[in-house]
């Protein structure tokens, strides 16, 4: 089992910054973050990928957020994260990150082939 705990969350202005995280821990940690990443949901929305990171820090990142989010990672304290800047209303959801031996259609960002998940944290941007 793998635990995922995200943090640094919050309101900010339009064309401001944050920077998200996400610990890993669990007995099963080191055999299943192989490909980590970050979704969001808006209201009413469906849960989108954000970018993803391979064991071999290949980058994947959307359309929307490329030139804008960087994701990272600190392997050997298993933390995931999310430099997110020149934030936009549109950015404004729950942000999830997600952990997978695995993670089929990584690729593609798709939330499906992801098995563990944080609780979320919630980014608010204001125009």
């Amino acid at each position: 089992q793998v635990q995922l705990v995200e943090s640094g969350g919050g309101s900010v202005q339009s064309g401001g910054s944050l920077r998200l995280s996400c610990a890993a821990s669990g007995d099963t940690v080191r055999d299943s973050i192989y490909y980590m990443g970050w979704f969001r949901q808006a209201p009413g929305k469906d849960r989108e990928g954000v970018a993803v990171i391979t064991r071999e820090d290949v980058t994947k990142y959307a359309d929307s957020v490329k030139g804008r989010f960087a994701i990272s990672r600190d392997i050997a304290k298993a933390t995931l994260y999310l430099q997110m800047n020149d934030l936009k209303f549109d950015d404004t959801a729950i942000y999830y990150c997600a952990t997978d031996r695995f993670a089929a259609g990584w690729s593609l960002l798709r939330p499906t082939g992801f098995t563990y998940w944080g609780q979320g944290t919630q980014v608010t941007v204001s125009s």
